[in-house]
Order: structure tokens, then C-alpha cells, then sequence
């Protein structure tokens, strides 16, 4: 006997934050929805971030350009920025258009196509916040930055001074005054800190994409396993293998994170896509003496936020294959350092979490339709923003896949700008 085809307008391929957030803004406009993953929602690079929703974040991660810095990246012992030196050969060319895109003209051309996205972070997770429950788990109040060294705090504060005409909120701070604010770090003194006051923070990233996907599911949605390389094209759409049967979409949306690229290359397209590693783990922590803020060491690239497990610690950046075997050297030095910020006890994982960031060479995702697929629509490479994006980029997918004017323009986040012109196009 053989089972029934079901049958839904969109089907939404990978279970984190945008992922999740394309399915509710979706249903939101009257589509029928299937959201399938190979785990559980929320479960991979979703759950290991240090949860901020960066609204201060209106500049790009870009490449550094300074040599002081470079040569200290180079020399491969920076706890900010660690890689494996046959890595960084093979993603060479990435980081040579990284660098590129970088200059300060590009980067502030950049900056400006992200900004809309920025500006709408917040909004666009407090949208769901009360009706998915998770007001409990989100904090006002923004995130620490901390120097530890009077050069580099100078240096910081001229460049908030620079993004003045942003309309940011921010205290410049020193030792005394971040003491009031956080009176649980230890006695070492520091050269001062920002506190940049217009980021939301939550105790639980997983925790909230989860209740976004269970919100969802209550709406009517429906959540299921399923491999996204079993998805192929079957006229008029698409067709999906999932646990309890197949199913059928006219659309498709492909927001898979760092496993985008075995599913994109399997139709024919090629994007530069690069990954950031990073690493966390929890430790225990008197409540009284705990962060009241996420704090940030601008130097070593970590950052210490209370989670509801307990402090988590984020590493920085490490250049490495996506399923290369972890390194602990990076989170260990953060470690040294950070049990000289604040009184950590012994760590609660009985192995640091480890995720990879997916990236693109111009610091912006990919955000709208395959050029050479109807129906297939693609949503993946945020690197250092997708749980901040992740329901920004759901608005803006889902009007411009109901044909609903876009919010902001979507063209330059679009996939062609990385697809060669076809020989004898004259362009």
C-alpha cells in the first residue's frame, strides 16, 4: 500500500534560528509550512553563542589591516584569532577577498546593506517573545567590552565616538565606575570598558529557538526529521523523503548554516564559503558574584555571560575545517584569563561545545532566490550574527517570498553576486 504524498506550500530545511524564523514568518502570511532538521530544533550552531542580539554591532567583522595586528594573528599564538596552518593555506583566497572587502569604502557600503537588519534585531525577536514564552530568558541592559591595557581602551573609545551619528547608547567607564556595575570581578584592575546599552541579551540561545519552533508547531506548523539531501525536483516543485512519509512544496527554503555547502554544491552552485569556529563551556559561579552583563575581553576575543547552566565562555575565532578535530589550546588561555576577571569555579561540560560560524568573504549572507531553481530560496551565512539576524532575515525572506514589499532592499544579499556571468553574457 502505498502512503499518501502530503503536500505543503513551503518546505523549510534546517531547524536553527533562521531556519525557525523563516517558518513562523511564513506561517505568519498564511503558508502552509514544513520545517525539518536532522536533530532537534535549535540543537547545533543555534545553541553555542553567547546570546547577545547585537543591535550595537552596525559595523561588520572585518579583516584586520593594521600590521601590529596582522603579525600578531600570523604568529598563531593570539587567543582571539587561532588557526591550523594547512587550513589557512587552502582558505587563502577567502581570506585574500575578506581583505578586500575590508578596505574601509567596501566595508561602509556593506555596513549600510546590513543596517536595516541590524536596526530590526530586536524588534524582530520581541515579536515572538511573549507568545512563545520567553520573556523570562531575555535581558535589557546590553554587553560589556573590557580593556585591559590604557592603548587599546583609548583606541576603543575613539571608534564609539566614530559611530556617533548611529544613535547608539554607550558609557565609557573606568575601573571605578564598571566596578558598581559589575561588583563581582576581581581585584585586577582594568584600564576601563564600554558598556554598549542598546543590545538584548537571553540566557538560553537553544532555549529560545526551541520555544520560537514550539510556538510554531502550535500555530499548526508542522516540525519532522528529515536529511535535507534527500530533497530533489519532481515538476511542479519539490519532494522530501521525512520520517513518516514524503512530502511535496512548490518552494523550498535551504537554511542551513554550516551545512549549506553539500546541499548548494549538489545543484550546481559555488559560494566562497568559509567557517569561524568557536568553542564554549560553563562553569560554576556563586550567584551573587556572576556577570550582571555579558562581559567581552576585547583583547583575547572571549566573552563571560550568565547562561541558566551556569557562566558560559565563548571563545573567539578559530580558522579551521568545519568537522576538524577540536583544539583546546584556545579555550584553555581564555580560561587562564578569564579566572583572572571573574571567581569561576569548575567547569560544568564534560567537553567544551564546539560549533562553526559559516562565512562569507563580504561579511553579508545570502538572503533570497537560486538563481536557476524556481522554488528554492536560500538563507544561510550570517557567521558572527545568526542568532542576532535570524528573525530580521525571516521578515525579509518571507516578503519577498509572498511578494510583499521587502523592508529594507534584499539585492545585496542576493546569490548572484557570487556566480560567474555565463561566457558571451558581455558582462
Amino acid at each position: 500500500m502505498t502512503t499518501a504524498i502530503r503536500q505543503a506550500d513551503v518546505i523549510v530545511l534546517g531547524a536553527g534560528i533562521v531556519g525557525v524564523s523563516v517558518a513562523l514568518h511564513l506561517q505568519e502570511r498564511g503558508r502552509k509550512v514544513l520545517l525539518v532538521d536532522r536533530s532537534e530544533p535549535g540543537a547545533e550552531t543555534s545553541h553555542g553563542n553567547a546570546g547577545l542580539i547585537e543591535r550595537s554591532s552596525v559595523v561588520p567583522y572585518a579583516f584586520p589591516r593594521d600590521f601590529a595586528t596582522l603579525a600578531a594573528f600570523a604568529s598563531n599564538r593570539s587567543i582571539a584569532v587561532r588557526y591550523r596552518p594547512a587550513k589557512l593555506l587552502q582558505m587563502a583566497p577567502w581570506l585574500a577577498r575578506y581583505w578586500w572587502n575590508s578596505a574601509p569604502a567596501r566595508l561602509d557600503k556593506l555596513g549600510r546593506a546590513i543596517l536595516p537588519l541590524i536596526e530590526r534585531c530586536i524588534d524582530e525577536h520581541k515579536h515572538w517573545t511573549k507568545a512563545a514564552g520567553t520573556e523570562a530568558l531575555i535581558r535589557n541592559g546590553g554587553w560589556i567590552e573590557l580593556y585591559r591595557d590604557r592603548r587599546g581602551f583609548d583606541q576603543a573609545v575613539r571608534a564609539a565616538s566614530d559611530l556617533r551619528s548611529y544613535g547608539l547608547s554607550y558609557d565609557v567607564l573606568d575601573d571605578h565606575s564598571l566596578r558598581q556595575r559589575e561588583p563581582g570581578l576581581l581585584p585586577d584592575a582594568m584600564a576601563g570598558a564600554i558598556h554598549w546599552r542598546d543590545p538584548a541579551t537571553v540566557t538560553d540561545p537553544g532555549a529560545v529557538t526551541r520555544a520560537y519552533a514550539a510556538l510554531f508547531a502550535a500555530r499548526g506548523g508542522i516540525v519532522a526529521k528529515a536529511d535535507a539531501q534527500g530533497l530533489r525536483r519532481e515538476q511542479p516543485g519539490w519532494r522530501l523523503p521525512v520520517e513518516a512519509g514524503d512530502w511535496q512544496a512548490s518552494e523550498v527554503v535551504a537554511a542551513l548554516g554550516p551545512w549549506s555547502k553539500e546541499f548548494y554544491e549538489r545543484f550546481g552552485y559555488r559560494f566562497p564559503l568559509g567557517f569561524k569556529r568557536g568553542y564554549h563551556m560553563h562553569y560554576e559561579i556563586a550567584s551573587q558574584l556572576g556577570p550582571r552583563h555579558p562581559l567581552c575581553d576585547a583583547r583575547a576575543g572571549f566573552v563571560l555571560t550568565q547562561m541558566q547552566r551556569g557562566v558560559r565562555l565563548t571563545t573567539g575565532i578559530e580558522l579551521a575545517g568545519r568537522d576538524q578535530p577540536s583544539d583546546p589550546w584556545q579555550l584553555d588561555r581564555a580560561e587562564r584569563i578569564a579566572r583572572g576577571i571573574l571567581p569561576l569555579g569548575q567547569r560544568l561540560d564534560a567537553e567544551p561545545w564546539r560549533g562553526a560560524r559559516p562565512c562569507l568573504p563580504d561579511m553579508l549572507p545570502v538572503i533570497g532566490r537560486a538563481p536557476r531553481h524556481p522554488g528554492l530560496w536560500f538563507a544561510f551565512g550570517h557567521a558572527h550574527h545568526g542568532f542576532t539576524l535570524g528573525p530580521a532575515t525571516g521578515r525579509l525572506l518571507a516578503e519577498a517570498m509572498t511578494g510583499a514589499p521587502t523592508f529594507c532592499d534584499i539585492t545585496p544579499f542576493a546569490a548572484e553576486r557570487f556566480l560567474a556571468k555565463p561566457p558571451g553574457s558581455g558582462e
